[in-house]
């Protein structure tokens, strides 16, 4: 092989792995923040009706928010809290939708635990979240302690499989742009309905 062809080779090769680099970067969830374009989906939620973001900001601001699922305690907290809420929340004119991996049958379990009446929509094959930047792969170490746990993501997403959102929180404003944004790759912590009514 000639010294030419070796060097276009490497040079190929390096194009290449810094491509996969920079691909993989793009993947991994990351904040929208104020004053960012919120993009338009549509969806159906779980009484089986027709969801579009920007028909829905034609009667007010949405507060878009992604849970886990049934089995996350803190998402069941967060969804009854909202819940709880909801009155303060739609007197301003709000709102809520919340997106999820979960699959119908397991929305049926999280609107069982925690009474949910607004919008819960089915991300099918994770397009909002996507959209959004927020899901992304569990790894598996992490899938095995769930399964010890009681919790099969498998069985819980159907066809989504593994993959969870940041649990992140956004107001989006009637401009299209968010107004407020709550995101922070530990599970643990939530917008507070008090931010969100301050913010609305």
């Amino acid at each position: 092989m000639s010294v030419a062809k070796m060097k276009f080779g490497y040079a190929l090769l390096i194009f290449v792995l810094l491509l996969v680099q920079n691909v993989l970067a793009q993947e991994a969830p990351f904040q929208l923040n104020e004053g960012d374009q919120a993009l338009n989906f549509k969806g159906v939620d779980q009484n089986g009706k027709d969801f579009e973001l920007y028909k829905a900001l034609e009667k007010g601001p949405v507060v878009l928010m992604f849970y886990r699922g049934f089995w996350c305690p803190h998402c069941n907290k967060q969804l009854s809290q909202l819940e709880d809420s909801l009155n303060f929340i739609t007197e301003r004119g709000g709102i809520v939708v919340a997106v999820t991996p979960e699959k119908p049958e397991s929305i049926a379990k999280t609107v069982d635990k925690t009474g949910a009446s607004f919008k819960i929509i089915y991300d099918k094959n994770l397009s909002i979240m996507n959209t959004y930047h927020v899901a992304f792969k569990m790894e598996e170490a992490l899938l095995k302690k769930y399964k010890k746990w009681g919790i099969d993501l498998d069985e819980a997403n159907g066809d989504n499989g593994p993959s969870l959102p940041v649990p992140a929180t956004y107001i989006i404003g009637q401009d299209k742009k968010i107004l407020y944004a709550f995101f922070d790759p530990d599970y643990k912590k939530r917008a507070t309905v008090g931010k969100i009514l301050q913010n609305l």
